[in-house]
């Protein structure tokens, strides 16, 4: 029982749910629909789909994170910054076709969820750490800038046909040159955009229901549709989303495949940072593998219940914890509410204008993108600032998808980087302070004649291993004395592999010629244990392996009768 208990947290907040908390959970459930349904419905139409499937992508996501999910306040649902993603591969593969492109965006949840849930059962949750925020920073703002571009054409009130964002924006330009804008959809649009933005910061204030509700009751009052072209949303369908199983072209399949990856690690990269940080709030703690658990089984089925791709949300969570959400409760009444809508009143926003959808997705665009901390990272890292305009200009130039992979194969990068090239260092003896260090750093250093002290400051694995021996001989080269000793200072040192171990036997066979024992220094048991396992530890010798740098240096002095006169041993006299 406790074993499924693990994988079921909504279980175990049920069992001990108090019933002081459950006013506070229906009221925030209550006030939370009011945003979830102009939100789910506007993230949809900015996803290349109908408006209706951003209502079904709200309510799966937030009754099946309520059992599976481990965060009592998290609310899931549809993303803006998914939306420029879901969309990049909608909207090529489907051909206008609406009932096609909410199949594809059906199949990328499915796959993106079943990425989260193997991730999470493999116990992979640390695999968004991999990337660094530069990275992130730069494919954010290229999302954000690409689903921004998307909405300029609704919040002006035309369509256009075009594909990646910079082609888009000349193509959007033509249009308004042309005179194609329809100023009273873009009047409904900029008005609601700007009372967003006005209330954007207030508590007490919902500014997306007033500006929606305004924009909507202006157009149903005032007959504003037909006379002026204003699109409008349209009744809604009655009923709830039935199982269906999507089925897609093997053509489509790559595409659909790249872009459900692409959205399980953003997802999942969003909502780890989301839940930890509500974690530490409420003094909770959260498993980042049943987190990616709960997020993939959420996705999964609302692949299978006509959603599309969902993630957390650092919009409507604050929403939620304003209202006195307590636990998930608070979703599961949110998401009924929204049933009660569909099945009672689904004609209550059918005079919901396009423009003020754009207007919804426009604010949250503008939320995603990241300038302030890009400004610090300029100042204290330039190279880490020009990496995180690499990958904007990545998304923005080449589309989502393919900057997205620009980001993960720069990230790959620059994790290898530095074990590839690590830095290492040979070590000297100064005056006044304890230790060997750099001689780079203290060019005073004193080093003591036939020994080489060297610093290796990374994991030996097959990529750097030519290199720490081209280090060595360069060490060795630039001594001063003729070298007996080299000392390898191995606390750094986490991990070697059988390449590695090959190189430095290798080495050893060419140092034994030349007459110069090679030895290590505070070395870690565990990689002591693979060089005895590798046959290592033999060839060189169990005396040649020192607990201390120090210790190391008194054995050398011992066996060579070197002369060498210390700091301290001065102070001692």
């Amino acid at each position: 029982m406790k074993h499924w208990i693990r994988w079921l947290p909504g279980l175990d907040t049920l069992r001990r749910y108090e019933a002081a908390w459950l006013a506070h959970d229906i009221f925030a459930g209550i006030v939370l629909a009011t945003m979830l349904v102009p939100v789910g419905i506007a993230y949809a139409a900015a996803s290349g789909l109908p408006g209706i499937y951003g209502l079904y992508a709200t309510i799966v996501p937030l009754l099946v994170y309520a059992l599976f999910g481990p965060s009592r306040i998290l609310v899931l649902g549809p993303d803006s910054a998914l939306a420029g993603v879901i969309l990049g591969v909608v909207a090529p593969l489907s051909g206008g076709d609406p009932l096609r492109a909410a199949t594809l965006a059906a199949m990328m949840a499915i796959v993106s969820g079943m990425v989260c849930i193997l991730a999470g059962i493999a116990r992979l949750g640390f695999v968004t750490e991999l990337l660094s925020k530069p990275i992130r920073y730069g494919y954010m703002n290229g999302i954000a800038l690409t689903v921004l571009i998307s909405q300029l054409p609704k919040l002006m009130g035309f369509s256009i046909e075009s594909e990646g964002p910079l082609r888009s924006l000349l193509v959007i330009g033509g249009a308004i040159y042309e005179g194609r804008t329809n100023w009273v959809a873009f009047g409904i649009g900029l008005g609601t955009l700007v009372v967003i933005l006005l209330l954007r910061n207030s508590k007490r204030l919902p500014g997306i229901l007033i500006a929606v509700l305004g924009a909507t009751v202006v157009v149903g009052a005032l007959g504003l549709a037909a006379p002026y072209d204003v699109k409008v949303l349209g009744p809604l369908p009655q009923g709830l989303p039935g199982f269906v199983v999507p089925s897609i072209s093997y053509g489509d399949m790559v595409p659909v495949l790249v872009g459900g990856f692409a959205i399980a690690l953003i997802s999942f990269a969003d909502t780890s940072v989301l839940s930890r940080a509500y974690a530490a709030r409420l003094g909770t703690r959260v498993d980042p593998n049943q987190e990616l658990v709960g997020l993939g089984v959420s996705n999964l089925a609302t692949g299978f219940f006509q959603g599309f791709s969902i993630s957390s949300s650092s919009s409507r969570t604050p929403v939620a914890e304003a209202a006195g959400a307590r636990t998930q409760l608070t979703s599961v009444v949110g998401a009924l509410a929204i049933v009660a809508l569909l099945l009672a009143a689904p004609n209550l926003l059918q005079h919901l204008p396009s423009a003020a959808l754009a207007a919804v997705v426009i604010t949250s665009a503008i939320g995603l993108i990241e300038v302030t901390d890009l400004k610090r990272i300029y100042r204290i890292q330039r190279w880490e600032f020009w990496l995180a305009i690499v990958c904007f200009v990545g998304v923005a130039v080449l589309g989502v998808i393919p900057g997205i992979g620009l980001a993960i194969v720069i990230a790959i990068a620059e994790f290898l980087w530095d074990g590839w090239r690590p830095h290492s260092a040979v070590l000297g003896r100064a005056h006044g302070v304890k230790g060997y260090h750099d001689i780079t750093r203290y060019p005073d250093a004193h080093r003591i004649p036939g020994l080489v002290l060297f610093r290796w400051d990374a994991p030996l694995f097959f990529a750097n291993a030519e290199f720490f021996r081209e280090r060595i001989l360069d060490a060795m080269a630039t001594s001063p004395t003729p070298v007996r000793w080299l000392v390898v200072a191995a606390e750094p040192v986490t991990s070697v592999d059988v390449t590695a171990c090959d190189v430095v036997a290798e080495l050893d066979e060419a140092l034994h010629a030349q007459g110069i024992e090679l030895c290590f220094a505070e070395l870690k048991d565990p990689v002591k244990d693979k060089l005895k396992r590798f046959g290592l530890f033999a060839q060189l010798g169990e005396n040649y392996f020192f607990p201390t740098i120090g210790v190391a240096v008194s054995r050398y002095l011992e066996t060579h009768h070197v002369e060498w006169e210390d700091w301290e041993d001065e102070i001692e006299r």
